[in-house]
């Protein structure tokens, strides 16, 4: 019989994909490309079910032969080693991000006579609208919690931006943006310390407890289905500092990340210009290891935060701590820097890439904007936080117009600053 090759993600197998695959077993035995977390992640979000069971999913349709796995969105390395007589697919990829491929593909098969067949696409079938229907009805704990460690071993680099309430939760979870056919979204929150602080108008000393920052977790929980980066701050005290990791874990969240600092907290950001002390490498990789041991799964992540470059005590200092942490069992590294530039941040990744044994590496751009975040990645970063934009940016507009109503009297002047009544009412599902 001739040999058919299909290329699927399959995370929503919906009757589109059976007719595919129906179509495709008429013209001969059927291998099923079976697209891997990170071909997928390349160019949308990351499937909800893991590889090995969508996998399960297709080995147990009549109509598929065997299933195998599809590295990357190219097809070429797997259509030179299988040669099939023909490739099927939908009709949808002529434009977009994987019009490419397809041409791809008609070239590959070129070279042995193969042919590609396209199937009509099955109309009242969206893989968007499904997506969005799993997003309402939520995901658990579980599935949360390990996100994370998924999305940091599938992309290149994963993008988290700071969620300070429902309202922010939800932006983070529906945003995209289409850039030349690269779907682009945030694949995670962070639960800042700071702007958690901030919008209940108080200080970054650690002031707001586990219990009050926990309504923030159960917030973002109850409308999003992204992992959740936790701020711990220094941990505080061992003794207490495996209770919060208990309680996120709990939650959902995927990972906490614990500053190397005693005494009062202040926030980094300030530098050497307020009294502010580190922790020895001794007694904070007891903490690391007192939270580890806390955890119930291997999902939770324990992160160490480095504060060398901020405290001004050096680049040694800070690839000696890294070191230390890690062996003590540090799920990764964040490394923090003040400077305007990115150079010590670059520095501090070209050495730490030659460690004999390294983790996921994590930093936070918030001064030293001014770089990409492939370059981040090219340096070998693997996880990115713009740890406190949205409160930043969402400030000022709240004052340009409590200031406009003070000066005119009225709020007429202020209405291109607002959103419609109409539009804030239909934001949230469920309002009418």
């Amino acid at each position: 019989m001739s040999k058919v090759y299909v290329g699927m993600s399959a995370d929503l197998i919906h009757p589109g994909h059976l007719n595919i695959l129906n179509e495709a077993a008429k013209l001969g035995k059927v291998t099923v490309g079976l697209l891997t977390d990170k071909a997928i992640s390349s160019y949308k979000r990351m499937p909800y079910l893991e590889f090995d069971q969508r996998k399960v999913i297709l080995e147990n349709l009549k109509s598929v032969e065997e299933v195998v796995s599809q590295e990357t969105l190219d097809y070429r390395p797997n259509l030179k080693k299988i040669k099939p007589d023909y490739v099927v697919h939908g009709d949808d990829w002529k434009e977009g991000v994987q019009r490419e491929t397809r041409q791809q593909v008609i070239d590959t098969l070129e070279e042995w006579g193969g042919k590609l067949v396209e199937v009509p696409y099955t109309k009242g079938i969206s893989s968007t609208k499904l997506n969005n229907a799993l997003m309402e009805i939520g995901t658990t704990p579980d599935i949360r919690r390990a996100r994370l460690r998924r999305l940091i071993e599938s992309k290149k680099v994963v993008r988290i931006i700071e969620a300070h309430n429902g309202l922010t939760g939800l932006i983070v979870e529906k945003i995209n943006v289409n850039v030349d056919g690269e779907l682009r979204e945030f694949d995670g929150m962070w639960a800042s310390s700071l702007t958690d602080s901030t919008s209940m108008g108080k200080p970054d000393i650690e002031a707001v407890d586990l219990t009050s920052r926990s309504n923030n977790i159960n917030n973002l929980v109850e409308v999003t289905t992204k992992p959740i980066i936790y701020d711990g701050d220094t941990g505080g005290k061992i003794e207490h500092f495996v209770f919060t990791v208990r309680t996120l874990e709990r939650l959902g969240v995927s990972a906490v990340i614990i500053e190397d600092k005693i005494g009062l907290k202040k926030n980094s950001l300030f530098g050497t210009d307020v009294e502010q002390h580190q922790d020895t490498i001794e007694n904070f990789s007891k903490k690391i290891r007192a939270g580890r041991e806390a955890r119930i799964t291997d999902d939770f992540m324990v992160i160490a935060r480095i504060e060398s470059l901020i405290l001004k005590a050096g680049m040694e200092d800070a690839l000696e701590r890294a070191k230390g942490y890690i062996e003590a069992g540090a799920d990764g590294i964040m490394i923090h820097s003040k400077e305007k530039s990115p150079d010590e941040i670059l520095e501090f990744c070209e050495k730490y890439g030659k460690f004999e044994r390294t983790v996921p590496l994590i930093a936070v751009p918030s001064s030293y904007n001014t770089i990409y975040e492939d370059e981040l990645a090219d340096a070998g970063v693997n996880v990115v936080i713009y740890a406190n934009q949205l409160l930043r940016s969402a400030y000022p507009a709240m004052l340009n117009t409590a200031q406009s109503i003070l000066t005119h009297k009225r709020s007429f002047e202020s209405n291109d600053n607002c959103m419609s009544i109409k539009e804030i009412l239909e934001l949230i599902p469920g309002t009418k």
